[in-house]
């Protein structure tokens, strides 16, 4: 009996089954078990019978690469319990992606202690064993929803940290901000610093601050509202809310930065689009979620 007849055979005994050359999901268990047919194993991705490197992956077209290795249980793993605030939208045994809802805060802060997206992951993953643990590579204002990066190890963590610029290809927001912005296009260019009160400022001066760059385009607009796609050169905190303010169009809801409406009751601001260089694979990842239908419904 040949090692790939092997495999097949124990495929159904929680085996785990090593992957020699890239392919999708759904045709790595057709070839492994010939013997089921895609309903078959569609119903063992949508029972979360099939780990990938110990990670329940439902998805049929999961991109594989070798060296992963391949897990069928026998029996169905029930759901988890299901934390409110965030959808996973990605997750392998380097990282997660998540999808986090407005009004979640990132991480804990001196003054707020409730439930984060970093001990809610944290849970998550301690679900599937007691030592795992969940490292916070970048944050989202509580009231900003959207795509945020978790490490599950420190070494990805700072590797990820350490070369943010290398390996973050695109990081785009969604924003509606007041008034009717007139240039299709722009980009806003200032320093940024906090004040004692931990509130940022823009400055047009080098000496006063890091160097801030906000890119951004006009999706569609009306005399009351205009809704942006808008590319950060730079990661500062607050930066987008700022540069909005400054060029006289500060994003809805956010009065602590100039707005002077709340159309939709939470700050208008939405990390739909994350696309980097995965820490440990070096392939490029691209993950891309809906516009906020709040959001156009003001259009």
């Amino acid at each position: 009996m040949d090692k790939q007849q092997n495999n097949r055979v124990t495929a159904s005994k929680n085996s785990l089954i090593p992957v020699s050359e890239n392919s999708g999901l759904m045709d790595f268990l057709m070839k492994q078990m010939p013997q089921k047919s895609r309903n078959n194993i569609k119903s063992l991705l949508g029972n979360r019978q099939v780990l990938v490197d110990g990670q329940i992956i439902s998805q049929f077209n999961h991109p594989l690469v070798p060296g992963q290795k391949i897990e069928i249980k026998t029996g169905r793993i029930p759901e988890e319990k299901e934390f409110p605030g965030y959808t996973i939208v990605y997750e392998d045994h380097d990282l997660i992606v998540i999808d986090k809802k407005a009004g979640l805060l990132s991480i804990a802060t001196e003054t707020e202690k409730r439930a984060t997206a970093y001990s809610m992951l944290s849970d998550h993953v301690k679900n599937q064993d007691k030592s795992n643990k969940i490292f916070i590579v970048h944050r989202l204002d509580r009231e900003t929803s959207g795509l945020m990066l978790f490490a599950k190890s420190d070494m990805v963590k700072h590797h990820l940290q350490e070369t943010w610029n290398d390996t973050i290809i695109e990081r785009s927001y969604i924003a509606v901000v007041e008034g009717m912005v007139g240039k299709t296009e722009g980009v806003i260019s200032s320093y940024l610093y906090e004040d004692n009160n931990f509130k940022m400022h823009s400055s047009p001066y080098a000496g006063n601050g890091l160097k801030s760059v906000t890119h951004y385009t006009v999706l569609k607009r009306n005399d009351r509202y205009s809704l942006l796609k808008v590319n950060l050169e730079t990661g500062r905190k607050n930066q987008i809310r700022i540069h909005m303010q400054e060029i006289g169009h500060s994003i809805v809801g956010d009065k602590k930065y100039g707005a002077t409406t709340s159309p939709i009751k939470r700050l208008g601001l939405h990390a739909q689009q994350l696309s980097f260089v995965h820490p440990s694979t070096g392939k490029k990842l691209n993950f891309e979620i809906a516009i906020p239908k709040e959001f156009l419904k003001l259009f």
